[in-house]
């Protein structure tokens, strides 16, 4: 136990240590005005990458004359696609692809990928997101769902593919889809909320240390770090967590109302195939197999965005991901 309190007065003294040199590194690097902004969208057509792959495989295991009427065949049939283009637009799927962490990081490219394709794409079109999100905190997971209906609020229909996870925030992005696919052990679901926080008061008091936090309005804090915690602040942080888990209950029933959120909204995770006899998810299936099957009778266009990360993000991202480690981000996540 010794050992422990050593070790955890150790902690909060680097915690605070590197926090404060981050603090001043970003300060410095903001007043330099050093960083450069901007980032570049890119477009890859999935159709001639598919083709390419598949063709480098035929090629091996074809003899000379296979392929050659193979090569053949591919050209009637790239004719007969291009004068059929002539009469009726042929339909375009619009591949994003997200991949979450606990603040939603991603989000920024996110929603300059939605605003590029919002801006091209119709109702006789198709984004399809490829989606792998463990959740996080509530506000960044809020954004990152909130771009995604920006595609339905534009009328363009939206599937949501999940070869892994989409749990806590990122079920609430996945249930904005008309269409959620999710691989049948992939995680779904976990609709919940939790918050956890170390308390160092009794290592404090034994130590004759005293901690001070002054504040104006009665819940201004209530759950601290260094402080005693009431059951009153429990209460109300009790309060506060069941308020956010109503809002993510309503979010989600607003956009699955079959479901049973008696049942489903217990932060339970569950595998692909019991979420689908539950109604968290449409149908079984993977990424893979979803897009090469649309590759076939529509254009797809993966759409990603890559901004440029300057120093100051940088300082910010080390700073935040030291916060979440040492436990000091209160925020309340999602799952």
């Amino acid at each position: 136990m010794e050992f422990l309190s050593e070790y955890g007065l150790f902690l909060a003294k680097a915690v605070t240590v590197v926090v404060a040199i981050a603090a001043i590194a970003i300060i410095i690097a903001s007043a330099s005005r050093g960083d450069r902004s901007g980032g570049q969208l890119r477009v890859e057509k999935l159709n001639d990458k598919y083709r390419e792959r598949a063709n480098r495989l035929r090629q091996t295991v074809m003899t000379k004359s296979e392929w050659r009427d193979e090569l053949k065949q591919q050209k009637k049939a790239a004719k007969k696609a291009a004068k059929s283009d002539d009469d009726k637009p042929r339909k375009r799927v619009f591949v994003l692809n997200f991949k979450g962490d606990i603040r939603a990081t991603g989000v920024d490219s996110l929603r300059e990928e939605v605003s590029a394709v919002v801006a091209v794409a119709t109702a006789d079109d198709e984004v399809v997101l490829r989606l792998e999100n463990a959740g996080g905190a509530v506000q960044d997971h809020g954004l990152a769902a909130s771009q995604l209906q920006r595609i339905k609020d534009h009328g363009i229909p939206l599937t949501v593919i999940v070869d892994k996870v989409a749990a806590s925030g990122g079920y609430l992005m996945a249930a904005i889809a008309d269409r959620f696919v999710a691989a049948p052990f992939a995680i779904i679901g976990s609709i919940g909320v939790l918050l956890q926080i170390p308390n160092f008061y009794r290592f404090l008091e034994n130590r004759g240390i005293d901690f001070e936090q002054i504040t104006a309005g009665k819940y201004k804090r209530t759950l601290t770090m260094f402080g005693k915690n009431t059951e009153e602040h429990r209460e109300k942080t009790r309060e506060e967590l069941e308020d956010v888990h109503e809002l993510f209950k309503t979010a989600v029933r607003s956009h699955r109302p079959e479901l049973d959120m008696e049942t489903v909204a217990t932060g339970e995770h569950w595998y692909g195939t019991r979420a689908l006899e539950l109604g968290l998810i449409d149908e079984l299936g993977s990424s893979d197999d979803y897009l090469m099957q649309a590759a076939e009778n529509s254009g797809l266009y993966e759409v990603s965005y890559k901004g440029h990360e300057g120093l100051v993000q940088k300082l910010q991202g080390a700073m935040s991901a030291l916060l979440e480690a040492a436990g000091l981000d209160r925020r309340p996540p999602l799952g």
